[in-house]
């Protein structure tokens, strides 16, 4: 029974790590906007008032300190000026999908990519928007697509993982994911994603190093966390598994893993 705990556990947090987001929706980040910084991106705006690229760059900044609404209009303005900047179309749809606009998402990309159609961001924004639907093998062509392209953005590999991790791959899932690694070393994303898929093949000690790993990257992700927990689990170390379940529920009280996997080693 504990066993068949465990790799219910394992499941949802495989199923979890499907909606992680390494750079899947806009990465908020209140430094870039600083008034500071957007009073120097406007000045150049005024300095150049039909420059199309001054109201993406602007339009970018103000979309990773959350603003989306001037994000939008920056945008609109740029494409105004350009009805051509696929990029200021594809910076647009991530905005739309960050506000739960998906219909729109998906117009931009697909505009995107009749403008420019080996845009390998098009294809890796799309593909996200197909995952996130449950459309996998839609979702699986536009990574491909972009893979195919010799695209150096770790979200291609990464969310292809997740879609052959789920599909029980995890041989294949862990060449994406060590690819995802490579180009982007600093991502605790990729991280969990292969650990995950190395438990899955019983190689505990490898998917430990990746969970750790991951904690050392970035010690605010519940998801890391319990998934620690998970290998002290499985090893019978109760009490550790215990502090690092209950450092993950801390840092998201709704992580379903982390709490379920709190009062089983406690309740045992």
């Amino acid at each position: 029974m504990l066993l068949a705990a465990l790799w219910a556990v394992a499941i949802a947090l495989s199923g979890c790590s499907t909606t992680s987001p390494p750079v899947d929706a806009i990465s908020i980040d209140k430094t870039q906007g600083t008034t500071e910084n957007i009073s120097s991106l406007t000045d150049v705006i005024r300095r150049n008032p039909n420059d199309p690229e001054a109201y993406n760059v602007r339009g970018a900044a103000y979309g990773r300190s959350g603003q989306f609404r001037n994000a939008l209009d920056d945008f609109n303005r740029a494409l105004q000026l350009n009805a051509s900047f696929y990029q200021a179309y594809a910076n647009r749809a991530l905005i739309h999908r960050s506000m739960g606009n998906v219909a729109d998402a998906a117009n931009d990309y697909n505009r995107a990519l009749q403008i420019n159609p080996r845009y390998d961001v098009a294809y890796i924004g799309r593909g996200n928007l197909y995952r996130q639907a449950g459309r996998l093998n839609e979702a699986m062509t536009d990574y491909n697509r972009a893979i195919n392209l010799q695209t150096t953005d770790p979200r291609a590999f990464h969310n292809r993982g997740l879609i052959k991790q789920v599909r029980g791959q995890h041989p294949q899932a862990i060449e994406d994911f060590s690819t995802a690694i490579s180009l982007a070393p600093n991502s605790p994303e990729p991280y969990n994603g292969r650990g995950i898929s190395y438990v899955a093949l019983n190689d505990d000690d490898n998917a430990f190093a990746d969970f750790n790993r991951a904690i050392e990257l970035n010690q605010s992700i519940a998801e890391s966390w319990a998934n620690q927990a998970l290998i002290y689990e499985r090893k019978g170390d109760k009490a550790r598994a215990s502090k690092s379940y209950g450092r993950a529920a801390q840092l998201d009280p709704k992580y379903r893993p982390a709490v379920d996997g709190l009062a089983r080693v406690r309740g045992s």
